[in-house]
């Protein structure tokens, strides 16, 4: 073995990008299920249950999962999608005891300038109020890069400057997806690369769809080039194509890269894919 060994952080988004799978829809009960093994046998080290604000069944499941995770020491590994949106998002998220949340924000010029339409320094201004909102109310902050990928290749200046701003922010994650899973390995290396190095004291994630079937290959490709967390789905849930399998991506960060570990419990993954397929 390797003297040093870096440890890679796994997010589990099946109670969240996994329920966006067309046609799939988790009971309260069910998300509650998934959420105890996933952090109790198969290990994970955080999941992404729920949309905020999304309906009054998602704000129940949420409260259930999060009365538990408190009993348990483990409301810190409970993560919700947020907006920018003022104070709603995190009234919201207050109501149902959720303490950490994944603030979803503008990673390319694109979506901001033609969803938003707004300029950098607006979005950035309003994103600093939530952060600034959510700490005051004792919620921890990690961030979404929407459309990253896109961002990347069309619009790099536009990242960066967004990189520059949120480094100074109180945020423990900076989070950053292939929205629409449009990269393949050799793009993913590059441009991971380049922005772990240039920012040494952020905390990275990656976050790979499967549009081209590359999840898994593109997650390889992130931890290798240095990220520090990476998002999964059992049996690659998700919108569209799906979002990087848990089992496969653990697999071959454990096969393939000895000077990486994962808290995953490999021998639980069987039971929890067959548990998700039976409730899908």
């Amino acid at each position: 073995m390797p003297k040093t060994t870096r440890y890679i952080e796994i997010m589990d988004t099946t109670l969240r990008d996994g329920e966006q799978t067309s046609g799939i829809s988790f009971s309260a009960a069910e998300k509650l299920t998934i959420a105890q093994i996933l952090l109790t046998e198969v290990k994970v080290d955080r999941i992404e249950i729920a949309s905020a604000r999304v309906s009054d069944g998602e704000f129940d499941a949420v409260k259930k999962i999060t009365r538990w995770a408190k009993t348990k020491g483990l409301l810190k590994k409970i993560e919700v999608l947020t907006f920018v949106d003022g104070t709603v998002s995190i009234d919201w998220m207050t109501k149902a005891g959720a303490k950490v949340m994944n603030l979803l924000t503008k990673g390319s010029l694109n979506h901001l300038t033609h969803q938003l339409k707004k300029t950098p320094e607006q979005h950035f201004a309003e994103i600093a109020k939530v952060i600034a909102l959510a700490k005051k109310k004792g919620i921890e902050t990690n961030v979404y890069l929407e459309d990253w990928s896109n961002g990347m290749r069309n619009s790099p200046a536009y990242v960066f400057q967004y990189l520059d701003f949120i480094v100074t922010q109180p945020v423990k994650r900076i989070m950053l997806p292939d929205t629409l899973g449009i990269l393949e390995p050799h793009e993913v290396g590059v441009f991971l690369k380049q922005i772990v190095e240039k920012y040494p004291k952020a905390h990275f994630d990656f976050h790979g769809h499967n549009d081209y079937d590359l999840g898994t290959a593109n997650v390889l490709e992130a931890v290798k080039a240095g990220v520090h967390g990476i998002h999964l789905t059992v049996n690659g849930m998700g919108e569209r194509a799906g979002n990087a399998p848990l089992a496969s991506a653990v697999a071959v960060l454990h096969d393939f890269l000895p000077q990486v570990k994962t808290g995953i419990v490999e021998k639980s993954l069987y039971q929890v894919s067959r548990l998700v397929e039976t409730f899908t």
